[in-house]
């Protein structure tokens, strides 16, 4: 999201809020156990300012739709409003989230994101997010084109 990018979407009407999660090694670590459930997240510090809880609450409010730029972003609003009884608030706290097929989320409406590695907490994120066979869909598409994955790599946009 470079600044022209971010001026040309501030121009259509796009609002952006700011969220803050301290990532460590382990949300990289692939899961490597049978069950997903018994795989275990660690600890990461998040920050949720006021601002960006209002501006969110607000945006739902008059029907917009909120979008999370990075698995990071919406590990953040789902740990928040889980820890919160599904609400959005201001909060500074740590959270060991695992986000993966199955699980109902609370804020998001879209989500931008990498192309991530098999095996990779981030992917299962992605996968719970658009559907697993959409996603996997995708995949298979992005592999046919020669798409990059990881973090560097090409990005997509589910809605």
């Amino acid at each position: 999201f470079t600044p022209e990018l971010m001026k040309k979407l501030e121009e259509k009407g796009v609002r952006f809020g700011y969220v803050t999660l301290h990532v460590g090694l382990g949300t990289f670590r692939p899961v490597s156990v049978e069950k997903v459930e018994e795989h275990i997240m660690h600890s990461e510090h998040y920050e949720m300012p006021k601002e960006t809880a209002d501006l969110i609450l607000e945006t739902k409010a008059k029907g917009g739709r909120v979008i999370a730029v990075g698995t990071t972003s919406c590990r953040t609003l789902e740990a928040v409003a889980t820890e919160h009884d599904g609400k959005l608030v201001a909060a500074d706290g740590y959270t060991d989230i695992f986000i993966y097929p199955g699980y109902q989320f609370k804020v998001l409406d879209g989500l931008v994101t990498n192309f991530h590695l098999p095996y990779s907490t981030q992917l299962m994120m992605v996968a719970a997010f658009g559907g697993y066979e959409t996603i996997m869909n995708a995949y298979k598409i992005a592999k046919e084109e020669g798409y990059r994955f990881g973090t560097y790599g090409d990005a997509m946009l589910i809605l």
